[in-house]
């Protein structure tokens, strides 16, 4: 059976999926349509996947790795949304194995919204992977993993089929929201994400800017762009923000609100907006689209396909109709005002902060404790060794744990990622734990989950930047090492046992110096 999804996008055709949202119980009415709208899908040559999302907005739904063997039991092609926010590592590894089984390949790989309600109250976030650590996870089984087992023999799993890609938002309203997310993008692709769809907006500017900024950096990876047929009622809920991520000004409200006045409530409106987004997308040189929307039949879709295609040659006389951007909002680029998009020349950045006395000191420290060539490394290091497994180890972790608490909220993971980050945890200060960049909820760099507290991720990038360091988040951060949560980072460190080390170049006692 053909992967067309794939085949799409390898051989460079423009690529249409259409997404599903499966709703909560197992044979309710929205069960049923994801079935009857796949069929219909089905008998068509112009949609190449099926995406099926993942517990949207947190909320508990069917399983989307079930409906996607489903899917392909039927002769259909899906694409399954896999989060990170109800899965630990291992149980991804169960489910991705399951879908190897049964020939599902394509996987959009993401963080995932913030867990809503769910049985007796709202549902333990999980959140032990990034998006990024699941590129990586997947990149691996399609080698074929290699492990040791429980008896410390070295194994090595066959080779998986799995086709994944990954999301970024360049909807966002901030320079340090938009370039933390662009740094992640760039980690994305080089864990070999196989394509790229976008976050919801109705911005061309912003889709251009992407595009952009992946040409201009080389970042070989075909871009899908979101096409959500936004109705009035969904514009008023994502304008306010209950639906993480997804950017709807008040101007387009505005708009939408005059067009609910119609015979038809708006719809043909709404349908001829998505085709001339289609149009857009196609003209700037996007590899395809993704088409969403509340109660879409597939005539509907058809419609925005076929009309879609027969805008396109025009795309450029619709840019007008998409200015709707963020109140003082950032570009990377600066505006070409014939064209209404991005001219070639980019925008300039804001100064740099004034270096702050906090980070000066946290950086002084490190620079002589931590480095291997600091002042205080290699007595602390010696110090460490006589401690390490006596009675002095657990008043000096204490120690460290006062200290830690009272400068950064210290939650003892014991595997420690202060140093990569501007000295600002992820683990205690970001609620969905990520190492590796912002997700994309964050919202004019307020946070996704707690809204009147700044994203770590625009904090971490302001004190980077007071130094001219901000691309080091670009650099990898791997998943936390669980087995050393509750013991002192200090002593994982100096002694060489956790990944900040290991980057260091620092041996445990006995294995180097």
């Amino acid at each position: 059976m053909s992967n067309s999804f794939k085949e799409s996008i390898q051989d460079g055709d423009f690529t249409i999926t259409w997404e599903l949202v499966p709703g909560r119980g197992a044979r309710e009415k929205n069960q049923e349509e994801i079935f009857e709208h796949a069929e219909e899908a089905s008998g068509s040559d112009m949609i190449d996947g099926i995406s099926l999302t993942d517990n949207p907005s947190g909320n508990p739904a069917i399983s989307a790795e079930y409906l996607g063997m489903k899917l392909k039991e039927m002769g259909l092609e899906p694409l399954v949304h896999f989060t990170a926010k109800d899965k630990n590592r291992n149980e991804m590894e169960s489910f991705l194995y399951s879908l190897e089984r049964e020939g599902v390949e394509n996987l959009l790989l993401m963080t995932g919204d913030y867990p809503n309600q769910g049985y007796e109250g709202q549902s333990k976030p999980v959140f032990d992977l990034d998006s990024t650590h699941m590129l990586e996870l997947v990149k691996d089984l399609n080698d074929g993993l290699q492990y040791k087992d429980a008896f410390g023999r070295s194994q090595e799993l066959k080779e998986t089929n799995f086709f994944p890609g990954a999301v970024v938002s360049p909807f966002k309203s901030e320079e340090e929201e938009i370039l933390t997310q662009y740094y992640k993008l760039e980690k994305k692709v080089e864990a070999e994400a196989n394509y790229i769809i976008t976050q919801l907006g109705y911005d061309a500017r912003k889709f251009h800017e992407l595009k952009q900024y992946v040409d201009d950096q080389g970042l070989d990876v075909p871009l899908i762009g979101n096409l959500y047929v936004l109705s009035y009622g969904a514009s008023r809920a994502m304008n306010r923000g209950d639906i993480p991520g997804c950017v709807v000004t008040d101007d387009l409200v505005e708009v939408l609100s005059e067009e609910k006045e119609a015979d038809d409530n708006g719809k043909q409106a709404r349908l001829m907006r998505a085709a001339k987004m289609y149009a857009f997308m196609k003209g700037m040189g996007y590899d395809g689209v993704h088409i969403g929307g509340h109660g879409l039949s597939f005539d509907d879709v058809e419609f925005v396909i076929e009309k879609g295609e027969e805008l396109t040659p025009d795309w450029e006389d619709f840019i007008p109709e998409f200015d709707f951007p963020m109140e003082d909002g950032f570009y990377y680029y600066e505006k070409d005002p014939e064209t209404g998009l991005n001219s070639s020349r980019r925008a300039d950045l804001a100064r740099k902060p004034r270096k702050g006395l906090v980070n000066m000191a946290f950086r002084l420290a490190h620079n002589q404790l931590f480095e291997p060539d600091g002042l205080f490394f290699t007595p602390m290091r010696l110090f460490l060794r006589t401690i390490d497994d006596t009675f002095l180890e657990e008043p000096f972790q204490a120690f460290e744990r006062i200290i830690k608490t009272i400068t950064n909220d210290c939650q003892e993971c014991g595997d420690c990622a202060l140093t990569e980050l501007a000295y600002v945890c992820p683990m205690s200060q970001c609620p969905k734990e990520q190492r590796n960049g912002p997700c994309g909820g964050s919202r004019n760099g307020m946070c996704e989950v707690y809204p009147d507290e700044q994203c770590i991720y625009v904090r971490t990038y302001n004190r980077l930047k007071e130094f001219e360091d901000q691309e080091q988040l670009k650099e990898r951060v791997p998943p936390n090492y669980w087995e050393l949560r509750h013991t002192s980072s200090w002593l994982n460190y100096w002694l060489g046992r956790d990944h900040a080390s290991e980057k260091a170049g620092i041996e445990p006692p006995g294995e180097g110096n």
